[in-house]
Order: C-alpha cells, then sequence, then structure tokens
C-alpha cells in the first residue's frame, strides 16, 4: 500500500503543469488564426475583424483586417518589447509597460490580453484550490500569483481547467487590492486546426456586467513553424 501511494503521488500533476497543459493546447509551439471581436454595449454594437500570428509566449503580431478605418492596423510583440503599426499616420508606436492595462481598441480586452505580454506559466506561482464544476465539466480551480520578479498587470488569477481534456473554460482577473476586475469565458468548443479547444471567449467587466467584449475564432493552426524573423517591424508593416 505504500508502493501504491508512492507511486500515484508522483504520477499527480501540479498545477504548473496542468496550466502548462492547457495553455499548450490553445496555443501550441506557434500558431496562426482568423477571428472577430465583437464589441457589445447597451446601445450599440462594433465588429472587428482580426488575424494573429504566435510563436510562444514571447512572439506575436495581430493584424486588424476590417473595418476600412481600422484595416492594416497592426501589433507586434517581440520578447519584451510591444510595438503598434498605425498605417493612416505611417507611424510605428513603441509600447511603455504603463499601457498594458488600457483598452485594446475600445474592447474589454487590455493590450496585455491580445498580445499576452506576460506568461500565465512563467510569470506566476500556481496552486490548486479545489476541485469544482462548470457546466457539465469537472474542473480544477487554480490560483495564480505573480512572482515578485514579474513584469505583469494582474494582482491574482483564477484559472477553471476541465479535468478531461485540459480545457480552458473561465479565468477571474484581480487587481493588486484583490478586486475583480475582468472574468472571461470560454464556451462553445469546436476542431480548429486538428484541436478540440474553445472557440469563443467573453470578456465581462466586473463594473459593467450589462457590457462585454466576444471573440470568435474563425479558424486556428497550429505547429506551423513560423520563424522570429516573421515578427518583425518590417513584416508588422507588410502582412496581410
Amino acid at each position: 500500500m505504500i508502493f501504491l501511494w508512492i507511486a500515484s503521488g508522483s504520477m499527480a500533476q501540479t498545477a504548473r503543469e496542468i496550466i502548462d497543459r492547457a495553455n499548450d493546447k490553445m496555443q501550441g509551439e506557434s500558431n496562426a488564426a482568423e477571428m472577430v471581436m465583437k464589441i457589445v454595449r447597451p446601445t450599440w454594437t462594433r465588429e472587428i475583424t482580426m488575424k494573429s500570428w504566435a510563436r510562444g509566449t514571447e512572439y506575436s503580431l495581430v493584424l486588424v483586417t476590417a473595418p476600412a478605418r481600422d484595416k492594416g492596423s497592426a501589433f507586434l510583440k517581440r520578447k519584451n518589447e510591444l510595438w503598434n503599426w498605425q498605417p493612416t499616420i505611417d507611424r510605428v508606436i513603441k509600447m511603455p509597460p504603463s499601457m498594458m492595462m488600457q483598452s485594446w481598441m475600445g474592447s474589454d480586452f487590455t493590450n496585455d490580453d491580445l498580445v499576452k505580454e506576460s506568461s500565465v506559466v512563467d510569470d506566476y506561482n500556481h496552486r490548486i484550490v479545489e476541485d469544482t464544476t462548470i457546466g457539465e465539466y469537472q474542473v480544477w480551480k487554480i490560483e495564480l500569483i505573480p512572482k515578485e520578479d514579474a513584469a505583469v498587470v494582474w494582482g491574482r488569477i483564477e484559472a477553471y481547467i476541465d479535468k478531461s481534456d485540459y480545457l480552458q473554460l473561465l479565468f477571474k482577473y484581480y487587481d493588486e487590492d484583490d478586486y475583480l476586475i475582468n472574468t472571461m469565458v470560454l464556451s462553445d468548443v469546436k476542431n480548429l486546426g486538428g484541436r478540440m479547444i474553445p472557440s469563443k471567449l467573453e470578456m465581462i467587466p466586473a463594473k459593467n456586467p450589462d457590457q462585454k467584449t466576444v471573440i470568435i475564432y474563425k479558424s486556428m493552426e497550429f505547429d506551423n513553424n513560423l520563424p522570429e524573423s516573421f515578427f518583425s517591424i518590417q513584416n508588422m508593416k507588410r502582412v496581410r
């Protein structure tokens, strides 16, 4: 019995391993995606279409393809540097860390959410809080606390991960004073790029629960061997 207890304990997953596996399922070594973002307000709705590319957590590129007034705008992350290309004024702007909590294009997503400046795997300490359920799913509730030297915008994150398929189902984002700021709900699991993953993300601000921003993934491709050179300022200006 002692041997069985030791064996089962050695196979138990840590909270970090669960977050890493769930994150890898959604991101892969690299990925490319097409998506629609809908900004929903009580009296109006705005729709933006985008393409995105990512390589790990250090490189990402997002291109706005519609509406016409925003078409061609792009956002680039290279390691710790963040850039924005605005073709209407023919200007590249380097974004300081102070802008990471600001709204991205008027949505409920922050600049940090969009370019994933921080890593939920490397920049946080992880702890399994409890087992719980979300709808039909049996999930782990995992708490993420920032490491002391991590440059992150959140004071704490709660992640809810499906036990069977490591689906990311819910995230709650808290500020440094432990006030809930945003809740992200992931749903509508579909086959995208050969993986069963949530295709719909809803970001809901705690202070304005009557509004939200919805991202719907139309297509995804994983592990497409994007080189680091793809994520350059020059390519940000010309990618289509």
